[in-house]
């Protein structure tokens, strides 16, 4: 039994503690400055609940000394905090921030940490990653990869087609924040909500634009060797059109608490949703140009006897995969450690990261 400190007890918070609880190898100390939040975490014998204000620095380094790693679930901007006390402590340290400044911090803390730091461990950025970089390792040399993802409503019922199923925060940051992108070979930061296309899949349409966040550290990883490599978030038609007359007609990207506010209080939030990870890579093999993709869509499901969204399973069990492969010695346990540096095979062999599996949905086409 290994012990976990979670941070945040809001959706995706408390289904990682759910699953890691639920496995039986590991006890799981769930931390949240909200008492009322942390009423809603599940009972179990393997799960306890800690009161903790991340400002307080002292109280969160003594939280986490002695135990195996720190799992944030919070919002991105407690992102550095934490992982500064992970280091203090002298923990292992995993993320779902889409941030890329808080990244690039966390890179930082992580040149002279002894543990692992392991950040953006979610969907996108983190799964999507390690499906592109496994697809562009089948060729000789690459021309482009491009990543689309999407959590979305199965039952779209307002003007934006959209409901909330994960963080707010989150939402708002990857519309607002520059994305990167990799462009003629040249990396590059484009504005969010730009560069608007539609493509089909199963018979739907979907729309997806440039959003930040979701390529995590690959454009790094890729500089050279690519010619074009971007990521977009994938929602239904018409709700670029509105988010763009909110941001910038109503001057609501400077009253980002105003737009989390209407959120929160005019969007519900659903379980009945779908996750819809869509990857193209193209390039030479054998001097032939050939390109490769890989379309999944995951559904929301029941999980140790409780339904879960498709968001939160994908986002949770993506981290707790890690934390596994972590654990067992698959991953380096010392310093920072990219998503692309795991094996998709291994991730999806692993039995958290097998709910992104064929035979897992049954919807996956892959080619």
């Amino acid at each position: 039994m290994k012990d976990i400190v979670v941070i945040g007890a809001g959706k995706i918070g408390s289904t990682i503690t759910r699953l890691l609880a639920h496995s039986g190898d590991y006890r799981v100390t769930v931390a949240d400055r909200s008492a009322e939040q942390l009423l809603s975490i599940e009972e179990h014998k393997a799960v306890t609940t800690a009161v903790v204000d991340i400002g307080d620095a002292k109280a969160l380094v003594a939280l986490l000394t002695g135990r195996f790693a720190v799992l944030s679930a919070a919002p991105y901007h407690l992102t550095v905090a934490i992982a500064e006390a992970a280091a203090a402590a002298g923990i292992h340290y995993l993320d779902l921030t889409e941030d890329v400044e808080s990244t690039r911090q966390v890179k930082r803390i992580a040149e002279t940490a002894k543990t692992a730091f392991i950040p953006q461990c979610g969907l996108a950025p983190g799964f999507i990653s390690i499906v592109a970089n496994d697809l562009a390792s089948r060729f000789d040399t690459l021309e482009s990869v491009r990543m689309r993802v999407g959590a979305l409503p199965q039952y779209p019922s307002n003007a934006l087609n959209y409901n909330l199923t994960w963080s707010t925060d989150g939402v708002i940051n990857e519309y607002i924040e520059p994305c990167e992108a990799i462009v003629e070979g040249a990396l590059i930061e484009v504005p969010a909500l730009e560069e608007r296309e539609e493509f089909s899949l199963d018979g739907v349409t979907y729309e997806a634009f440039n959003t930040s966040g979701g390529l995590g550290t690959l454009c790094e990883t890729l500089k050279g060797k690519v010619r074009t490599l971007n990521y977009r978030t994938i929602r239904y038609p018409g709700h670029a059109a509105i988010m763009k007359a909110l941001l910038n007609d109503l001057g609501l990207r400077h009253r980002r608490e105003v737009l989390k506010d209407i959120f929160e209080n005019a969007l519900p939030a659903t379980t009945q949703d779908v996750v819809i990870v869509f990857v193209t890579v193209s390039g030479r093999k054998d001097g032939r140009l050939i390109q490769e993709t890989y379309a999944n869509k995951i559904y929301s499901a029941v999980i140790a006897g409780r339904m879960h969204s498709a968001i939160q399973i994908t986002t949770a069990g993506s981290i707790c995969a890690v934390l596994d492969m972590l654990a067992d010695g698959s991953l380096r346990a010392k310093g920072f450690v990219k998503q692309e540096e795991i094996s998709l095979d291994t991730f999806l062999a692993n039995r958290f990261g097998h709910y992104y599996a064929q035979e897992h949905h049954g919807h996956r086409a892959a080619s």
